[in-house]
């Protein structure tokens, strides 16, 4: 998994912002407690460390973008430069930078594009993110890769972190993977097949399960 950790961010007008939990966390530990031998040893570890979200959906999805490919500090360095550029970070406002000043905060032309159709589709209403309470999983996926510089396991993350639904399963993602070999396989290589059947066990908590998998192999909880 790659995200940030930084728990003292600012949202995109620079304030601090009180990230959320989800009121589903204790019932899906006591679940997973009592379905997987491996839940019942990871989740007591952690103590009261939840999923948190903090930030908007068009932040959450920029911020994305903008930490694609480079690390997490780099990627924090960039966003704390772009969002400076505009009084606000919010899809009209990015529309009116200049190519030059993102240019300059330390973005590639490429994702300055993506950052572009993102505050395209968001300020053209092609996206409706108040419509996506009420869409399962998949439909959210589906009108998310349209979007360009958005991939599935993009989309999977913000099911996650943002809206935090409870039973999304990133099979595409590396840490995810790695610790289940780590926690199931004694460290063996794991197909997508043999993770899809150990997750089974999850359901309908798989999005708590991974986030437990993921601090088995790094501590710090992170978010978005």
């Amino acid at each position: 998994m790659s995200a940030d950790a930084d728990t003292t961010l600012p949202d995109s007008a620079g304030s601090p912002v009180e990230p959320s939990t989800p009121v589903y966390w204790p019932e899906a530990c006591k679940y997973l407690t009592r379905k997987d031998r491996v839940m019942k040893r990871l989740i007591p570890q952690f103590g009261d460390a939840t999923l948190r979200s903090r930030g908007d959906a068009f932040t959450t999805l920029a911020r994305s973008i903008v930490g694609q490919q480079i690390s997490v500090k780099a990627a924090q360095t960039v966003w704390d430069r772009f969002a400076q550029l505009p009084r606000k970070v919010a899809p009209a406002n990015v529309l009116k930078l200049k190519v030059d000043d993102m240019r300059a905060a330390g973005l590639s032309a490429r994702k300055i594009e993506y950052l572009v159709d993102l505050a395209l589709h968001f300020d053209s209403g092609a996206v409706k993110a108040e419509a996506w309470e009420a869409m399962d999983d998949e439909d959210i996926i589906t009108e998310l890769v349209d979007i360009r510089g958005i991939g599935r396991w993009t989309a999977e993350m913000f099911l996650i972190f943002h809206m935090m639904r409870p039973n999304v399963l990133p099979l595409d993602d590396v840490g995810l993977i790695n610790g289940i070999s780590k926690n199931y396989f004694s460290g063996e290589t794991v197909s997508r097949s043999e993770a899809r059947e150990v997750a089974a066990a999850w359901a309908p908590y798989r999005s708590v399960a991974t986030w437990y998998i993921w601090r088995s192999l790094d501590p710090l909880p992170v978010e978005y």
